[in-house]
């Protein structure tokens, strides 16, 4: 962990080429989500690179309960990296990404990385309300676990 990101690492038994196909469509992210925040994808096409937006119905006390994201995605590279930043739905992101870097590590396995980065955050009002990092490491690293089950069940 640094002062602004935590990461997680993992190794998981599928190809990169699988993990990536599952990453990159929103309907499996509450699946995923190891913070339980993420509820549902709101109808969102799969991820085919960068500059597009997908919606997430999302739930968590520090935000009044139930409320939606925008996703702005901001890294592609197919079967390697995906990254978005997120926003309260219709506004600009304030700040914080997700990364995901994914390097083979053999035919059906897969080096799986995921940070999560406010080092864009700049809103103080917003850095007191949020008190990052508002996704713990552990979270990350049951993301992952997740992960893992999902696409060794494939």
């Amino acid at each position: 962990m640094t002062e602004t990101s935590i990461s997680a690492q993992r190794t998981i038994d599928a190809p990169a080429k699988a993990i990536f196909h599952f990453l990159s469509n929103p309907e499996n992210h509450a699946a995923l989500d190891g913070s339980g925040m993420v509820q549902s994808d709101s109808k969102s096409n799969r991820i085919t690179g960068a500059g597009q937006k997908f919606t997430m119905n999302m739930n968590w006390d520090k935000m009044g309960g139930d409320y939606q994201t925008d996703n702005h995605v901001i890294g592609y590279d197919e079967n390697k990296l995906l990254a978005w930043k997120t926003a309260p739905a219709g506004e600009e992101p304030p700040g914080w990404e997700w990364v995901w870097r994914l390097e083979a590590a053999g035919p059906d396995s897969t080096d799986v990385s995921v940070t999560y980065d406010w080092s864009g955050v700049t809103d103080k009002e917003l850095l007191k309300k949020i008190s990052f990092p508002a996704v713990p490491q552990e979270d990350l690293e049951s993301t992952l676990a997740n992960l893992a089950a999902q696409v060794s069940e494939a």
